[in-house]
């Protein structure tokens, strides 16, 4: 897309950094905003290990890797957010945290600006009213999939007042980086994540049930279902306590069929939240 020319991404974490990493791989220019300049440097500093393990497997030469993270830049200030073409919140899951910083977006971007809020849980007319209404219809969500910078998806759900050319035009902009964009309701969970959450509560169930452990439920689904990665190890990947989050939502808005299962919260309640903290359904080197 000629149109884009520069992005803003907010919020260095692993989904922030490898989201602003897919399009600056495409020959995008990407500036990273976090709330201090060491975070956003710790943040760049992973990406580069991110794209060793393309040169290891002959996806890219050094050249290529010198040359993506040459266009990303980094601010705690938000200096050259005036100028991108599209502005990616990737936040904390917190209504008031994402309704914060779209907020102070919306005062700080260009009038023609489209912001993409990458929420996993959160009804994105709700993100919607943080933008004022000239803003409102270039509004909608862009859900990418950990890790980001691998995972194909991207759900693009369009709030109650987003116009078709912001849908159209975020699709494209998806397809660009090498994306697969589905277009999805703005319904609690969208799309994969009712599916994903469905069958981890079945798993917790099972571990529950003695059925199995959650070693060989895992090795199960990889090798029965085809699954690249088992049901507990990608609870651990995404981080036990925003799952337990999401579902309380999911079972919020269902009913029976998503409530959380008490395995998981009391995992939860031991700090055994994954592989950030060295230890979830199982143990890691930190």
């Amino acid at each position: 897309m000629d149109n884009v020319k520069r992005v803003g991404v907010v919020g260095a974490g692993m989904m922030g950094s490898e989201i602003a990493l897919c399009f600056a791989t495409s020959g995008i220019s990407v500036v990273i905003h976090e709330i201090s300049i060491d975070l956003a440097q710790r943040a760049k500093e992973r990406l580069s290990g991110v794209l060793d393990k393309s040169i290891k497997k002959g996806k890219m030469t050094e050249e290529e890797k010198a040359a993506s993270l040459g266009r990303i830049g980094l601010t705690d200030r938000f200096e050259g957010f005036d100028d991108v073409d599209v502005v990616v919140e990737a936040v904390f899951e917190d209504f008031n945290t994402k309704k914060e910083v779209l907020s102070r977006l919306d005062t700080l971007c260009k009038p023609e600006c489209i912001f993409a809020t990458n929420t996993s849980s959160l009804p994105i007319t709700l993100l919607s009213t943080s933008v004022g209404p000239q803003r409102i219809g270039k509004f909608l969500g862009a859900h990418f999939f950990s890790p980001a910078f691998v995972m194909k998806l991207v759900e693009v759900i369009p709030a109650l007042d987003t116009d078709e050319s912001a849908v159209e035009y975020m699709m494209e902009c998806c397809r660009t980086i090498g994306k697969e964009p589905v277009r999805v309701k703005d319904v609690a969970g969208f799309a994969v994540n009712r599916l994903l959450h469905a069958m981890w509560v079945e798993a917790c169930r099972l571990l529950e049930e003695g059925v199995a452990s959650p070693e060989d439920i895992d090795t199960a689904c990889k090798y029965g279902l085809g699954h690249p990665i088992g049901p507990f190890a990608l609870m651990d990947l995404t981080s036990n306590d925003l799952n337990l989050k999401v579902q309380q939502i999911l079972f919020d808005a269902y009913g029976e069929r998503f409530r959380p299962r008490p395995v998981l919260k009391q995992l939860v309640d031991a700090k055994h939240l994954g592989r950030k903290t060295g230890r979830g359904w199982h143990t890691y080197n930190k």
